[in-house]
């Protein structure tokens, strides 16, 4: 819950199986976090982590964005060899722009991942502030070469409070291109809002606790996301 490591929920201990069930389910892209790796954790968790993300990648049919503590080009073309589609950096587009840019000009589909509280980034597992206010953040994207964005509004995060709709649209117009919608999705009317801000905007949307708390099928979520009923 809004990125609080004490407040943390395991809902499997199988997260292949997870992700072939999203895929059996109709799901054609799989966002992958490791969270061990983004709160800096040993070395047994992250080489964990990192057999699940490289068995994720071999699951027949589901594309894979992912992200969460990659710090080094060496561990973009680790992702990148285990077959990851689309590789999120987030504390380093703060604290080493100059990093994010050459890596965004070496890997095509690299992905902004910038997380937020009260219009303020925060960084390392969201836990500190980065002195950066979002909007300078994300006004900086595309000189540094990025083309999508995860825009997390940690404070709704998990919390299954509903969206802001008229945040990421205005993530959106800072950006200059639309972005994934992240942080609260917590009903098909969510995710209906989403849609109908139109692909301008909104590239798409994340969910995860929602699905795992039965709030609606995965099935309705697709459905809603390409505005059927």
């Amino acid at each position: 819950e809004r990125g609080d490591r004490s407040r943390c929920k395991v809902y499997s201990d199988d997260p292949v199986a997870v992700a072939r069930s999203f895929a059996e389910q109709g799901a054609s892209w799989v966002h992958v976090v490791d969270l061990s790796a983004a709160f800096g954790e040993d070395e047994g968790a992250r080489a964990a982590n990192s057999a699940a993300i490289k068995a994720i990648c071999g699951v027949d049919g589901l594309s894979v964005d992912v992200g969460g503590g990659v710090r080094s080009l060496a561990r973009i073309d680790e992702l990148a060899g285990y077959g990851a589609c689309r590789i999120a950096l987030g504390t380093v587009l703060v604290t080493e722009p100059g990093f994010a840019e050459v890596a965004a000009q070496g890997f095509g589909e690299l992905v902004a991942d910038i997380a937020a509280r009260d219009g303020q980034v925060k960084v390392n597992g969201w836990r500190d502030g980065a002195g950066v206010a979002l909007d300078d953040a994300v006004a900086q994207l595309t000189e540094l070469g990025f083309k999508h964005l995860v825009y997390t509004d940690i404070a709704r995060d998990g919390m299954q409070t509903g969206i802001d709709v008229a945040a990421y649209r205005h993530v959106a117009e800072v950006a200059g291109f639309p972005v994934v919608a992240s942080g609260g999705i917590s009903t098909l009317d969510d995710i209906r809002a989403l849609a109908a801000v139109g692909e301008g905007a909104i590239e798409g949307a994340i969910t995860g606790r929602a699905l795992y708390e039965g709030n609606f099928t995965l099935a309705q979520a697709l459905a809603a996301a390409r505005g059927e009923e």
